[in-house]
């Protein structure tokens, strides 16, 4: 699988993961394209750019066109917040709603389950940083692509951000990037919060890959036309019909009226008695 990874120069930490993947060896120059240049190492393709990532849309056909196959986008990244929380995130993008962070207004970007979930799981195993959280991060931002894309960051404040020992462990994951998993079942998410606390959860300890994830700030004041719409999106954009809640993120009344809804509307409600433990659990 040819992965091509995206060091958007503005930005710290992704610079950082850059430099920490060359210091491992063996990447080739390959030229340039729209100002954007390129190293290959493997089935890995790293471009970088001046482009802010959230806002740079089709990063994938730009390679295409330097002559390079993509099979999926993994975008090098920093994680803002106003918590401050150091974190080491991972999450797939695209907007429910408004596109104010980049990327097209009611669009979502397929995600590559197997790999992000993975990668998560990876994070968790080589983290040795026990203030670092370690989560998923709901769908949330830009930029567009049409290939199977992923974010994974270091988050959240200048404090964090230029942490060397956090870089080396994004880089470590990104250098081992796999489809462990694969035959997994896939869910998509809802409810909770941004930082998907019960989803991290469920993808460290089941047999089961994570796609879109609707949190409840997204569901909150929607109608039932607009969440079918909404949970429509992220299954067609993950590829399954299976779905996931933190029920406890919902009143009961919220839950038995989403789970109904979804179950009339042809989806399978999915628990943690349907999945088989990880190995050790």
């Amino acid at each position: 699988m040819s992965k091509l990874l995206v060091c958007s120069e503005p930005d710290l930490p992704s610079v950082n993961m850059r430099e920490q993947l060359l210091k491992e060896g063996g990447w080739e120059e390959a030229g340039s394209e729209e100002d954007c240049n390129f190293l290959t190492k493997g089935d890995l393709c790293m471009m970088s750019t001046s482009n802010l990532h959230i806002r740079f849309d089709s990063p994938d056909k730009i390679a295409e066109k330097a002559g390079f196959k993509v099979d999926s986008v993994i975008f090098m990244s920093k994680h803002s917040a106003a918590s401050g929380e150091p974190a080491l995130t991972v999450h797939p993008i695209g907007n429910y709603h408004d596109n104010d962070l980049g990327g097209r207004a009611g669009t979502l970007v397929p995600p590559c389950p197997p790999m992000m979930t993975d990668a998560l799981r990876n994070i968790a195993r080589y983290n040795d940083m026990e203030e670092f959280r370690v989560c998923f991060e709901v769908t949330h931002h830009g930029p567009w692509l049409d290939k199977p894309t992923m974010f994974i960051e270091i988050g959240s404040d200048e404090r964090n951000w230029g942490n060397v020992h956090a870089a080396e462990i994004q880089a470590k994951v990104i250098d081992n990037l796999s489809m462990n998993g694969e035959e997994y079942p896939t869910v998509i998410g809802i409810a909770g919060g941004h930082y998907a606390p019960r989803f991290t959860e469920l993808a460290l300890s089941y047999k089961v890959n994570m796609g879109h994830m609707i949190p409840n700030y997204q569901l909150e004041g929607r109608d039932d036309e607009d969440i079918l719409r909404m949970v429509k999106l992220a299954t067609d954009a993950t590829g399954t019909k299976m779905v996931y809640m933190h029920r406890n993120a919902l009143k009961k009344s919220v839950q038995r009226h989403v789970i109904e809804l979804i179950e009339g509307a042809g989806y399978e409600h999915v628990r943690s008695a349907d999945l088989e433990p990880l190995n050790g659990n």
